[in-house]
């Protein structure tokens, strides 16, 4: 998408920073509203981190995001995203897991065919499964309720009491067992939790790997067994728990949301990066960019990291001490490197043999064959900077979507765990990129043979490129750390929920704040609402 550019004013009733999918979904809500709003972009297309891009000739992916399950279908209905040309495609399968024995285990969206691929290696597990996924599917249930709610602050009045008691009707609607089962998922660990259900490590294996995506960590950490749920929230077409493609890659996503803005009437602007955020008479009045434009406004709402939102683009001095202190410990570490690769044929995979197009080749990819790897990969992070054998999701999107590869080749992409944003020694990234690169496709050969020599070109994003050239502080896909101290009512700050920051006329509207990271729309969507709860 090229450059959006409106005629210049020097005022308007909201200005946008970033132009993600956070961003771009508040600015279109606003727009419905009425309200003239700008929205400014430091790259040279819209999307953030949700983009499609040509990596090499004739080859388009998914530059970093890469595929749909969490976006909320209430805002894909009220933006009408489906009209603006969305088009999302179904998994044909769910999850592939190649296993140390030449085997492999598979994830389908039919449970009975999952429950058939469990009894090959633990019957008793498989005899679980229904219990565990429908234990998974209730939580998730509540989590869908609470992640649509503005959260609670902390010592916010009467009017908190309010929104706490609002928030929690999902809550106050469950049964003792099912709080216990919460308390447990933000307090155990997700090899504990899983312990639950599953003897076989395999099967475990199978579900803990939405545990530590996008989370430095292990699968052994306390409070892992969260970030396991927080991925199964999501649905496409309504059906709960299944992922999906766009059609055109992430860039479709962002597109859509970027025609439903234009279509309300917002200014769209790229290659514009914000400098500072504007103050005057205590608070937010605009912004000012990076080429002297000074546009003002009396809502600012910020689609950035909140580190990088509190701490570089507000005036020092214009926030309370204790809250630039408390923001400079805002941990960020989702701890992952990206990789788009080019193909000349499909990975030959010793557990389902062949380069022809197959289900699996249509599924999420997942090398880490059991708790033990990835906790090793973990461990060997803290030690080295990097895993020498990283966790890595394969995708092939080009298996459902020609438009992205020639024809007979195909692109893929690389999600890898664990990358260090800090390498030990002061080594930087810079010098480290290409034998991560290369630890992350051994990883993948190691179970299809072929797939190094099958790579027609390579793009690599360490978490340095990743903060470099999307903001993404620290390399964190999530905008900060999916943790229990940062999170609902505690993200970015306890007193910081509720969207708005402290600068009157100053929001969060990205990842950073409730509820957290994926490409959900629901961080834009629910600070919309709160600025036109504001305006009224």
């Amino acid at each position: 998408m090229g450059q959006h550019r409106g005629r210049e004013r020097d005022a308007c009733d909201a200005v946008i920073v970033g132009g993600g999918h956070n961003g771009l979904t508040c600015a279109a809500y606003l727009a419905r509203a009425g309200l003239r709003v700008r929205l400014f972009e430091r790259r040279p297309i819209l999307g953030g981190a949700a983009v499609t891009e040509e990596f090499h000739p004739g080859f388009r992916n998914s530059t970093c995001a890469y595929t749909v399950g969490l976006l909320d279908p209430g805002v894909m209905a009220d933006l009408d995203l489906a009209g603006h040309g969305l088009r999302i495609l179904r998994r044909p399968m769910s999850n592939f897991l190649p296993l140390d024995d030449g085997g492999a285990l598979c994830l389908h969206p039919d449970p009975a065919r999952t429950r058939d691929e469990v009894a090959r290696l633990s019957p008793g597990d498989a005899g679980r499964l229904a219990d565990y996924e429908a234990t998974l599917d209730r939580l998730a249930g509540i989590l869908r309720d609470l992640a649509r709610e503005t959260p609670p602050n902390a010592g916010g009045g009467l009017a908190a009491w309010w929104r706490a008691y609002r928030a929690s009707a999902p809550l106050r609607r469950q049964d003792p067992e099912t709080w216990r089962d919460l308390l447990d998922l933000f307090t155990l660990s997700a090899a504990e939790f899983l312990e639950r259900w599953f003897a076989h490590d395999a099967v475990k294996a199978l579900f803990a790997f939405d545990a530590v995506v996008g989370t430095y960590t292990s699968p052994f950490a306390p409070g892992s067994a969260y970030v396991l749920l927080h991925h199964c929230f999501g649905q496409v077409d309504g059906a709960r728990g299944v992922w999906g493609h766009a059609v055109g890659g992430m860039g479709a996503v962002t597109a859509a949301m970027a025609r439903a803005a234009e279509a309300a009437g917002a200014v769209l602007e790229t290659d514009a990066p914000v400098a500072r955020v504007l103050v005057a008479d205590g608070r937010a009045a605009g912004v000012e960019l990076a080429d002297g434009r000074r546009v003002r406004a009396p809502v600012v709402a910020a689609n950035v990291n909140p580190r990088l939102l509190l701490l570089d683009l507000v005036p020092d001095g214009a926030l309370p001490a204790q809250v630039t202190a408390r923001m400079g410990r805002y941990r960020c570490a989702s701890g992952t490197l990206r990789m788009n690769v080019a193909l000349r044929e499909l990975p030959d995979f010793t557990a389902r043999p062949g380069t022809g197009p197959q289900p699996h080749h249509g599924a999420g990819i997942v090398i880490a064959p059991s708790l033990d790897y990835m906790d090793r990969a973990y461990q060997d992070a803290r030690r080295h900077g990097f895993s020498r054998a990283p966790i890595v999701e394969l995708l092939i999107p080009s298996v459902l979507d020609d438009s992205l590869a020639p024809p007979g080749r195909h692109v893929a992409s690389l999600f890898c765990q664990h990358f260090d944003p800090e390498l030990p020694g002061g080594a930087s990234w810079d010098d480290r990129r290409e034998a991560a690169a290369d630890a992350a496709i051994a990883a993948v050969t190691r179970f299809a043979p072929n797939f190094a020599e099958s790579i027609i070109a390579r793009r690599v994003l360490t978490p340095l490129d990743l903060e470099r050239e999307f903001a993404l502080v620290g390399g964190d896909i999530f905008h900060g750390a999916m943790r229990l101290n940062q999170m609902f009512s505690a993200r970015p700050l306890l007193g910081l929920a509720d969207y708005r920051m402290p600068l009157t006329g100053l929001y969060l509207c990205g990842a950073g704040a409730h509820p957290g990271g994926g490409v959900t729309a629901l961080p834009g969507r629910n600070a919309a609402r709160e600025i036109l709860r504001d305006r009224r």
